[in-house]
């Protein structure tokens, strides 16, 4: 049985403190064989730079995944592809970096694939689900263990990616909205699912951000600049168990801390 941990969404210097703070020792108290950390918003609030990412590492991630703001810290053109980063898969293939890669932990072979969805965001990217079927099949040439992250906004986009995928891969993750939700579950044929992770990040925010900016926006309709709020942060993602050689979930467990 192999146990990874996904880490959902990393909000700016709160969250970074947080990962800093317990990863190690959640990773060691749950016996985690793997850790995937979702970093695109690690930097301030959006994006990665190199010291952010490295910092993630250095805390205990053994992969990072991105999504929507992959590009908004210009400094990950220089190293997204030296590092074990992977962005969608469905970005424009002319652009750098990966969108699926094979790590290895415990002598097994790991596929992380990351997607991002298309509805209520940015629809010029490829079709995730015909992306998702080509990416599996020949992630799946190497190893039946697969974890997606699909970065997506509306939940009946990531439902149905699960289902579509459904015995092909262990688990979709769900990323982007920041609020963790309580449908995690194994679905019919061995796929573990959960709409969305959750933020690691500040507690005391909005999705992240600073409460008045964002209630003033919605009130007065006027562009504000939002910024990452500070204070005490909490850890949200999940926990997987898998059979190593079918690749198939055996449990998945919500992880919520404050």
């Amino acid at each position: 049985m192999l146990k990874v941990l996904f880490v959902g969404d990393v909000c700016a210097r709160p969250g970074r403190e947080k990962i800093s703070e317990r990863l190690a020792s959640l990773k060691k108290e749950k016996q985690v064989d793997f850790c995937i950390v979702n970093g695109e918003n690690a930097s301030h609030g959006k994006g990665l730079s190199l010291a952010c990412a490295d910092e993630l590492y250095e805390a205990g991630a053994d992969f990072i995944t991105m999504g929507n703001h992959t590009w908004s810290n210009a400094g990950i053109f220089d190293y997204i592809d030296d590092y074990a980063i992977v962005r969608p898969a469905n970005f424009s293939k002319d652009l750098p970096g990966r969108g699926y890669d094979v790590a290895e932990a415990k002598g097994v072979k790991i596929g992380i694939l990351d997607l991002q969805g298309r509805v209520y965001m940015d629809d010029s990217t490829d079709n995730p689900f015909e992306c998702a079927k080509k990416c599996v099949e020949e992630i799946r040439k190497e190893t039946n263990v697969i974890i997606v992250d699909f970065h997506a906004e509306a939940s009946s986009e990531k439902i149905a990616l699960a289902y579509y995928l459904d015995g092909t891969v262990s688990a979709v993750i769900g990323t982007h909205t920041h609020v963790q939700t309580a449908d995690e579950r194994i679905l019919e044929k061995g796929t573990a699912f959960i709409t969305d992770a959750g933020m690691t990040g500040p507690v005391e925010s909005i999705i992240g951000m600073k409460k008045n900016a964002v209630v003033d926006k919605f009130i007065n309709n006027i562009p504000r600049k939002f910024e990452p709020a500070e204070g005490k942060a909490m850890l949200n993602g999940v926990l997987l168990e898998i059979d190593e050689i079918t690749g198939k979930a055996l449990k998945i467990e919500r992880v919520f801390e404050k």
